[in-house]
């Protein structure tokens, strides 16, 4: 009775507030990468401009990283304690097993993400941003998966849905690389514009 009330009282919550944690937290996975794009490309620019970029993508990206990504990790993973709490055999479901795993590597990549901003810091990050960029899918390649296990569990499906899902994400990777790649041509076209006017100018 008391295991009953128990669920019955809780699961809702402990539900609610894992889905917040876990929206919360890939939102900064999706962000914070994008924001170390720009603070590489910002190694470009002249002083005293190049500086003022650096120190302002540091103080964002620390915020994000301490202020809405961390805590948004401790509170899935902390609900999803809660809500296995409530149904424990749900422990010996495979989709599960392969939930965890993937999720265990959206962790990593948090850590990871935590240490690239680390060597932004101190000017010791050796990636370009266009090595960024692909880095920047990761979180995208595991969230989906996750979701779908998440809702259809040990009934994951391998049909023809699955192959179009694959299909839509890797479509999603190469529109932003495309999208990147024009972006790099139209501000290569913009400086060769800007530098034959400052030379006349001269």
């Amino acid at each position: 009775m008391d295991n009953l009330w128990f669920i019955e009282n809780f699961q809702p919550w402990f539900r609610a507030f894992h889905i917040v944690g876990f929206v919360t937290w890939l939102a900064g996975l999706f962000y914070l990468p994008r924001l170390f794009i720009y603070h590489v490309e910002a190694q470009e620019q002249a002083e005293p401009t190049r500086t003022i970029m650096r120190r302002q993508f540091e103080i964002m990206e620390r915020r994000l990283y301490g202020i809405i990504m961390t805590p948004g990790m401790v509170l899935t993973v902390l609900m999803a304690i809660g809500l296995i709490s409530t149904e424990p055999e749900v422990l010996q479901q495979r989709w599960l097993h392969i939930k965890f795993l993937l999720v265990g590597c959206l962790i990593a990549y948090h850590f990871y993400c935590n240490h690239i901003r680390y060597q932004l810091e101190r000017n010791t990050f050796m990636w370009t941003s266009q090595q960024l960029r692909g880095f920047n899918e990761i979180s995208t390649l595991l969230f989906i998966p996750v979701v779908l296990l998440a809702i259809f569990k040990d009934e994951f499906p391998t049909s023809i849905v699955t192959w179009l899902m694959v299909g839509l994400v890797v479509l999603f990777v190469i529109s932003i690389q495309l999208y990147a790649k024009k972006r790099r041509q139209d501000k290569e076209k913009l400086m060769a514009n800007i530098n034959p006017s400052t030379s006349v100018n001269n």
